[in-house]
């Protein structure tokens, strides 16, 4: 089982609670932890240096 991690703050993503979608730029997937998403913090792409709100 591959662990998932927020692409803003780098919690571990279990359960519910987060969401994945592809990057804008590359198609990279995106994954986002509940807090970081409330909040709306910034993340950016690994692969590409998308960054997005």
């Amino acid at each position: 089982m591959e662990v998932k991690i927020c692409s803003t703050c780098g919690a571990n993503l279990l359960g519910t609670g987060y969401v994945m979608f592809p990057c804008p730029e590359c198609e990279s997937e995106i994954y986002r932890c509940f807090k970081c998403r409330k909040l709306g913090n910034s993340y950016v792409c690994e692969k590409c240096g998308f960054e997005g709100p």
